[in-house]
């Protein structure tokens, strides 16, 4: 037939996914401009029989990218969409069973932070006729399920192409999902790896180019006009933005918004870099890692206007950073369920740029008191005379990670990205980092997976450079986290891929021993040490003889050692501007003392403390946690 094209089902999906493009008002770019695979039995005669083919024909149609683990994989590909503002992303294709069930982490990380990934698992035999195969897993009550079934909660869109003619409506619906801003996270389509390699004719109108235009809602008139009202009424408003400001653009309408009206903002993990950190209305984070400033500032607000956070336990302090008891909540955001959260008093389900764009048009001429918005002054000068002390040098042998952060800052440019995870960074960078760019702070804490940073780095310097910027991405990553997930450093020098990776040397979890102490377990089982076989605890104080430093160059990085001493701090910056000026990516290792820690931002997160116990230090945890708790409100609003 002249208008079909005799195909397998792999390498009709490759090339239909090579052909769709997102659209974004004046932005016009593929939403699937490369692939990620690791290829056996199940994908490696169709998924990867395609690639092969398109790059032995036409290299530039759908670009192969190698990894070393399927679960980076999926991290690099979310780095990618959340540089690109959601608007683009990769797609990740793994073998049969473990290498299928290895990306399951990442679908999480990819739903919870709400960003896009296409993920193609490959699946066992549709017909049965080889059953069970190599990797399969049985279930008696069950014989349909298999491992696949497991990205089922784990993604906003699942599908299985049982036979070759299903894939056409299921490609389609994917589309859909992964340029929706309401919907999107992992899209996985799983594909039995018989069904890959199986014959149809495709309609040549399947193959070509196609538009998703993104959506962007436009608030309701009665939600805007009642907003507006509550604005206009409130004595000590508060703006709480999130990562639904960095995805719709919409930096500069709040920004508009703020210095129009006075009106404070603090914001998420998500959020940083809705505005620069030296702005006057800027107050720095929010809630359990956040800052002196914002949280006083929020616990008095009569008005917080969530602009496209989903309000998470850190953000809210576990529902006890906002005490007025009259507090009403605008929420705006794209998605319904985040914007009725926790009782929202007036829910505007609407792009984050549309809404303030016309929330500024209905409070024109309106101003915060002057009350408030000299303690905002105050209470931001406090701030960030705490930070410059704490990023200062101290000349101790180890160097506290607030100072640390110091350094690595001050050796950076005002453009550079940061990205992190997991650990201790993640809140001490929420209270500490100077966000001078919109995407200059790249911390995955909705799911804050231990092993994103270096995966997540890489696809974030890969989607800059997709993008023709040049700015420097630093991966901050403690010792506990990078012993999960290390080996995507081999990816990097085998593709030349700059970035700068800075360990701190914790020699254990630093965070959850810090947890630990909180509710009263004495860091059991957060030290890297000797295992004391009369004890039978990791609790002594012989270090393990690892050189992580060794590791690194193992995979051919460059590598420089800050030896401990008074000299530390400035010779760790010297490294970052080395780093910088070269062409290669370097890894800098940095030994710390995991006991410093940043300035108290008078924030608190729910986890709870053993009722009985026998050790005095979980009783007196216990105590405090029950006064904590008293503050805790049912809903965040509903006035």
């Amino acid at each position: 037939m002249a208008d079909t094209k005799r195909m397998t089902v792999g390498q009709a999906l490759v090339e239909f996914l090579a052909n769709q493009y997102t659209v974004d008002g004046g932005i016009r770019e593929r939403t699937i401009p490369g692939m990620f695979g690791i290829f056996g039995h199940g994908n490696v005669a169709g998924v990867g029989q395609a690639l092969q083919q398109l790059n032995a024909e036409r290299p530039d149609v759908m670009p192969y990218y190698q990894a070393r683990n399927e679960q980076a994989m999926v991290h690099q590909a979310v780095g990618y969409a959340r540089i690109h503002r959601r608007r683009a992303t990769l797609a990740a294709t793994a073998s049969v069973g473990p290498g299928a069930t290895n990306m399951l982490t990442g679908a999480a990380l990819a739903t919870t932070n709400r960003l896009p990934v296409l993920l193609l698992p490959s699946d066992t035999f549709a017909t049965r006729v080889a059953d069970p195969v190599l990797q399969q897993l049985e279930q008696p009550h069950d014989i349909g399920l298999t491992v696949n079934d497991a990205f089922r909660p784990l993604s906003r869109f699942f599908d299985r192409v049982q036979r070759p003619e299903q894939l056409f409506s299921i490609a389609l619906a994917a589309m859909r999902v992964l340029t929706d801003p309401a919907e999107t996270g992992a899209v996985t389509i799983a594909l039995p790896e018989d069904v890959q390699a199986e014959p149809l004719d495709v309609p040549l109108e399947f193959l070509r180019e196609r538009d998703w235009v993104i959506r962007r809602p436009l608030p309701e008139a009665w939600a805007l006009s009642r907003a507006i009202e509550l604005i206009r009424g409130a004595e000590r408003p508060m703006i709480v933005a999130g990562g639904g400001v960095i995805y719709s653009g919409a930096e500069d309408a709040l920004r508009a918004l703020a210095e129009a009206t006075g009106i404070p903002v603090a914001t998420t993990q998500a959020g940083g870099g809705s505005l620069p950190w030296d702005h006057p209305q800027y107050l720095g984070g929010v809630g359990a890692t956040g800052t002196t400033a914002a949280n006083r500032i929020a616990a008095d607000a009569d008005l917080v206007i969530g602009i496209g956070t989903r309000y998470s336990d850190f953000t809210t302090g576990s529902r006890t950073v906002f005490q007025d008891p009259d507090v009403a909540f605008v929420n705006v955001n794209v998605a319904a369920f985040d914007a009725y959260k926790h009782g929202s008093s007036v829910p505007i389900v609407a792009d984050a740029a549309e809404t303030l764009l016309r929330l500024g048009e209905g409070l024109a001429g309106h101003r915060v008191p002057a009350e408030h918005a000299a303690r905002m002054g105050r209470e931001k000068g406090e701030w960030d005379a705490a930070v410059d002390a704490a990023l200062a040098p101290t000349g101790a042998e180890l160097p506290g990670q607030p100072e640390i952060i110091g350094a690595v800052q001050g050796a950076s440019a005002p453009e550079d990205v940061i990205v992190q995870a997991a650990g201790s960074l993640p809140g001490d960078l929420h209270k500490l980092w100077r966000v001078r760019d919109p995407l200059g702070y790249h911390v995955e804490y909705a799911f804050s997976t231990m092993g994103y940073e270096i995966a997540g780095g890489l696809g974030v310097k890969r989607g800059l450079t997709a993008l023709g910027d040049e700015r420097d991405v630093i991966v901050m990553v403690g010792d506990g986290s990078y012993l999960m997930l290390s080996s995507e450093l081999a990816t990097a020098v085998a593709e030349d891929i700059k970035i700068i990776v800075v360990l701190v040397q914790n020699h254990g979890f630093a965070s959850i021993g810090h947890l630990s102490e909180t509710v009263g377990s004495q860091r059991f089982g957060t030290k890297y040490r000797a295992y004391d076989p009369l004890a039978r605890n990791f609790q002594g104080e012989r270090l393990l003889p690892v050189d992580l430093a060794m590791n690194a160059r193992s995979y051919g990085i460059d590598v420089v050692e800050i030896p401990p001493g008074p000299d530390s701090v400035s010779s760790l910056s010297a490294a970052v501007r080395a780093a910088k000026a070269s062409d290669r990516a370097t890894f800098i290792h940095v030994n710390a003392d995991p006991l410093v820690y940043a300035p108290e931002g008078e924030g608190w997160w729910d986890v709870p403390v053993a009722a009985v116990s026998a050790q005095e230090s979980t009783r007196r945890a216990r105590a405090e946690y029950e006064g904590q708790i008293r503050a805790q409100r049912p809903l965040l609003g509903g006035s």
